[in-house]
């Protein structure tokens, strides 16, 4: 069998679409339809389901990646060892995390990780969707969702707060403050309700019932933008809002949401060091950073 085939059976696995894992490989999708085909037909068995949705694994692909998952971990852990002049703490690690988490909570204090591990490169990889750690698209994952995979390594790392903010602005506009019992009167800015992929980011629902928002986004940051620009009133994690002078928390005592945030990695990407001490410090920065989560 040809590691070859067995790196496009991985990607194609991750990526569930044969032109995105063409897109990775640098390879014609008509070259990888060939390549699985050769693997499917040596193994005597249907690796994928062909469907609308793209390439899902049958029960036979699911014990190939479980395999192959296991060689290519080995393989990654064997060359990090065996290179000459390589440090412990040396390597690629991929994060997969939250827009809103990665971009204003990670990223402004990677400069004191990257004094201590110069050798370390970090990739954050922003998802709106649950990371899939079995399939290997990030080495860590800060999952809003605790996993139900048994097969990973699950820790809590944080508990973060989120409440009311608006543009003085927009506060303006209202006389000045909000009144509780007429939330739905007020210009909402939130996320698309049916694109949610979670229901940890339905905030409104545990407010009112009765918002309708009057601006949408996917994007945390595109919320943030209209906020401060002041189009309208919505919940921001504090990690993000406190940072920001020109933002103005209301109704501060009597809205107050509270979520966790879960660290998820493979068992043999748990023992690699520098995914370790990646894990280690992010935990680290979370203890630290304690009233950014969750002010006083």
């Amino acid at each position: 069998m040809n590691w070859d085939d067995i790196k496009v059976f991985l990607e194609i696995a991750r990526s569930e679409r044969l032109n995105i894992a063409a897109k990775r490989l640098a390879m014609d999708a008509s070259t990888l339809s060939r390549r699985l085909h050769k693997l499917e037909e040596q193994l005597a068995t249907k690796l994928f389901s062909r469907t609308t949705e793209g390439h899902v694994l049958t029960l036979d692909g699911e014990k190939l990646l479980q395999f192959a998952r296991r060689m290519e971990l080995n393989a990654n852990q064997a060359f990090t060892h065996i290179k000459e002049h390589n440090p412990l703490d040396s390597g690629r690690v991929r994060i997969g995390v939250t827009e809103a988490f990665g971009s204003f909570f990670i990223a402004p204090h990677l400069g004191d990780f990257q004094e201590k591990y110069p050798n370390i490169e970090i990739e954050l990889l922003h998802f709106a969707r649950n990371i899939k750690i079995s399939r290997n698209e990030a080495d860590i994952a800060v999952a809003v969702d605790k996993p139900k995979n048994t097969s990973t390594i699950i820790s809590k790392l944080c508990d973060y707060q989120l409440q009311l903010y608006a543009h003085p602005s927009y506060l303006t506009k209202v006389m000045g403050k909000i009144d509780l019992a007429q939330l739905a009167s007020y210009r909402w800015i939130s996320y698309v309700d049916n694109l949610l992929y979670t229901e940890q980011l339905a905030y409104l629902k545990d407010l009112n019932p009765n918002i309708k928002p009057h601006f949408q986004s996917t994007s945390i940051t595109s919320q943030y933008s209209a906020i401060k620009s002041g189009l309208g009133i919505g919940i921001l994690p504090c990690f993000l809002a406190e940072q920001d002078a020109s933002l103005i928390k209301v109704c501060a005592e009597e809205v107050k949401l509270t979520r966790s945030l879960y660290l998820v990695t493979h068992p043999e990407s748990k023992r690699l060091s520098h995914v370790n001490s990646v894990w280690q410090y992010l935990r680290a920065l979370t203890e630290k950073h304690q009233r950014l989560l969750i002010p006083e």
